[in-house]
């Protein structure tokens, strides 16, 4: 709809009033600033996914480490998969900061954290779809090579993981540190400003869409459903423990990830204009997107809980290894003991 500016009166008579009409569809449509109440309950999200996430996946890799057995496959990609989230864990309180008071840590934090995010988000799902295969190998093949021939294939393999996840993390270099159009505050937002946006923003999020849930959750599933298959032809209770551990990984996995590819592919067709859409529609996906990624960032929390301290085998590793502490501070303690009573009666003896 027309408005009537009154323009001042070095350009025409201070009563006369001229219609200026805008064109809605080229009228920029940005996001409004969240709400405080809005920002504090994301900020508060991200803590609590930060305060979980690194003690869980450094004790899992910890108890890992300090094994004194020979690791498998799966034992080394659960050991990345836990370096990958507690990296990505690292960086959620910068995140929870500007939610709160917009982006302060600058324009190279700006890139080199989304960089770290992006890398960690794509090398965690690819270890989940490496531990599937694994466990396919493992009970379906009953594939046992040679532990070193192992070693080495696995440790190679988590080399090219985490060379694949910092090459399709690198468009997070788009990310740029500028003022907000509404208010004071700075913000931390992919811009991308060499050849065509659209182009690059469908290129991007195909390769997040592609290798961050489509191809890892088809091998997730492939893999496990051959490997539920043989488990239910096989004698024993434990079977229904194996079971119950895949059931939950796929799920979890599920819960934690469709919303937001969901949601994100939502608003590559409303920033590609595939779609018709007003700004109202647009300001809400981009509010679902952030309440979706938050969504997804819990599964760096879940992954250890799930991978190792439902796991049986976790739990026996988990147990010798507290056992072998204990009995270090039982021998420390009777030895240091000892050298106070040898000390105590050679004290006796001289006085």
């Amino acid at each position: 709809m027309p408005f009537t500016y009154t323009f001042g009166e070095d350009y025409f008579d201070q009563n006369e009033t001229t219609p200026l009409y805008i064109n809605p569809e080229t009228v920029a449509c940005e996001a409004k600033q969240l709400e405080p109440a809005a920002a504090l309950i994301m900020c508060v999200i991200l803590l609590v996914i930060f305060v979980l996430a690194i003690p869980g996946n450094f004790l899992v890799g910890w108890v890992i480490s300090t094994s004194r057995q020979v690791l498998t496959s799966s034992d080394v990609y659960l050991f990345h998969l836990t370096v990958a989230d507690g990296l990505m864990a690292l960086t959620l309180p910068f995140f929870a900061v500007a939610y709160v008071r917009g982006w302060i840590f600058g324009d190279f934090l700006c890139k080199i954290l989304n960089l770290v995010t992006e890398a960690n988000f794509y090398t965690s799902i690819i270890f989940l779809a490496c531990i599937s295969i694994d466990r396919f190998l493992v009970i379906v093949h009953a594939h046992e090579g040679p532990r070193n021939v192992q070693r080495r294939c696995s440790r190679l393999l988590c080399a090219a993981v985490w060379a694949l996840g910092c090459a399709l993390a690198l468009p997070a270099l788009f990310h740029v540190a500028h003022p907000s159009d509404d208010s004071e505050e700075w913000i931390c937002t992919e811009t991308f400003d060499i050849g065509s946006s659209v182009v690059w923003r469908l290129a991007s999020r195909g390769l997040r869409h592609i290798f961050g849930f489509v191809a890892p959750l088809a091998i997730m599933i492939v893999c496990y459903t051959i490997t539920i298959a043989r488990l239910l032809h096989t004698r024993g209770f434990q079977k229904y423990k194996a079971m119950r551990v895949i059931i939950s990984v796929v799920v979890a996995f599920l819960l934690c990830w469709t919303p937001y590819h969901v949601t994100l592919v939502a608003d590559t067709l409303l920033r590609t204009k595939l779609v018709p859409y007003d700004c109202a529609m647009r300001r809400s996906v981009s509010l679902a997107l952030g309440l979706t990624k938050d969504l997804a960032l819990t599964h760096s929390c879940i992954n250890p809980f799930l991978y190792a301290f439902v796991g049986e085998k976790f739990r026996k590793k988990m147990t010798r290894f507290v056992q072998r502490k204990l009995r270090k501070e039982r021998m420390s303690g009777s030895r240091f003991s000892r050298s106070t009573s040898l000390t105590s009666e050679g004290s006796a003896t001289v006085f």
